[in-house]
């Protein structure tokens, strides 16, 4: 997948700069040549020698070296690779990159490249959150930096929460997907996915039974055609793909949020199932059983309905707005109904009875409504579906 392509990889201070060097293995393994630049803070936790000898490469690590102006300089070094990967991207990093400081060999490389940049960020959890970082993040994603994590999780300053480096295979896929070259390249294609919850009180929540298979097969899919994808999701019990970008909610009203924030882009598929209502009345403190046997009368209102508010947009509408449609009977003629309806102008459709297995299965069977009629497909694999699915979606963009 990577044959003959040529990554720089500019390795940022933190702990979890140890991981750069099984990244370097793993992308040789595949193919990539690697050309690692060692920040000063990079090299108090993993040694020039140790990037070298792994890469098979002269590491880089001063701006202001006559013998590396002489034999390739900055401005060069920073347009001979295909992808620069920054991992990891500390705070710091992104702060200079956002504000366009280039003191160091890094930042000037970052400032001079023609070529598309990945970060995969890595810091402490109140570094992660604090609103300048998060601003940063903003203006680097404005301006076409591909972000891959973090994660959240247990970190070495013994806080949990989100700032872990994204692991070497996530980062590794991120950058195949930087790098492809399939009909999609060069197109944003948003992808909803799994079930939203919406609270009844601070523990209990309504949802539906979405694993968010479906749509996490579909980002891959259109990941692996070359598309950059924004995959919002619920929360699912299927893990999110791998190099995406990954923006999780909760409810539905989150889920209208994060698609807006998302767009523009050139397609826009639907695969979550959010939920029709939320409570209106949803209690602040856990609720009480009062001993009267009696339930609480919950209030319901109407959840904002994403796909017709995407499918009707006046102004910035995507060229092709897909939606899917869980049914348990009379599919064809509910999911047509709905095509019309919403205003999208795909449709795909299932039959999600209980007696199916496919919510929450392997497996799909769906039919494609469009504006020519209804195409039945064969019971296959979410992931084949996703696959033929994303074909026709490039096709459609073509």
């Amino acid at each position: 997948m990577l044959a003959d392509k040529r990554i720089l990889l500019i390795i940022g201070g933190g702990i979890a700069a140890f991981k750069s060097l099984d990244l370097i293995r793993r992308l040789r393994e595949q193919g990539a040549t690697v050309v690692p630049v060692l920040t000063k803070a990079g090299e108090e936790f993993v040694t020039p020698l140790s990037a070298s000898a792994l890469a098979a490469k002269k590491v880089y690590r001063e701006l202001f070296d006559l013998t590396d102006e002489a034999e390739m300089g900055h401005i060069e070094l920073s347009r001979a690779a295909d992808l620069v990967v920054v991992a990891p991207a500390t705070a710091d990093l992104m702060a200079k990159m956002a504000h366009g400081h280039a003191n160091d060999l890094a930042s000037t490389l970052l400032m001079a490249t023609d070529k598309r940049v990945l970060i995969a960020p890595a810091m402490n959890v109140r570094m992660w959150d604090h609103p300048a970082t998060q601003r940063n993040l903003a203006t680097l994603q404005g301006d076409g930096v591909l972000v891959v994590g973090p994660d959240e999780g247990a970190m070495a300053c013994g806080e949990f929460g989100p700032g872990r480096m994204a692991e070497v295979p996530a980062i590794v896929a991120a950058i195949g997907a930087a790098l492809a070259e399939g009909p999609l390249k060069g197109k944003h294609v948003l992808v909803t996915s799994g079930p939203t919850h919406e609270p009844i009180d601070p523990v209990r929540y309504i949802a539906n039974r979405s694993s968010g298979a479906q749509g996490t097969a579909l980002a891959e899919a259109l990941r692996d055609l070359g598309a950059r994808v924004s995959f919002v999701t619920g929360p699912a019990s299927v893990p999110p793909p791998a190099g995406v970008e990954v923006i999780r909610v909760e409810t539905a009203r989150e889920m209208a949020e994060a698609v807006k924030a998302a767009l523009p882009a050139d397609a826009a598929v639907f695969a979550a199932a959010v939920a029709d209502w939320r409570v209106a009345n949803a209690a602040g403190q856990k609720m009480k059983k009062d001993g009267t046997g009696s339930l609480p009368a919950l209030e319901f209102a109407e959840n904002p309905d994403i796909l017709a508010g995407v499918a009707q947009m006046a102004e910035g509408r995507p060229r092709l707005v897909v939606g899917f449609a869980a049914e348990t009977e009379t599919v064809e003629a509910h999911a047509t109904a709905k095509r019309l309806r919403k205003g999208c102008d795909w449709i795909v459709a299932n039959d999600v009875s209980p007696g199916t297995g496919i919510m929450g299965g392997a497996e799909n069977a769906v039919t494609l409504i469009t504006g020519d009629g209804a195409e039945a497909w064969p019971r296959l694999s979410k992931a084949e579906t996703a696959r033929r699915l994303a074909l026709r979606i490039a096709g459609a963009l073509a």
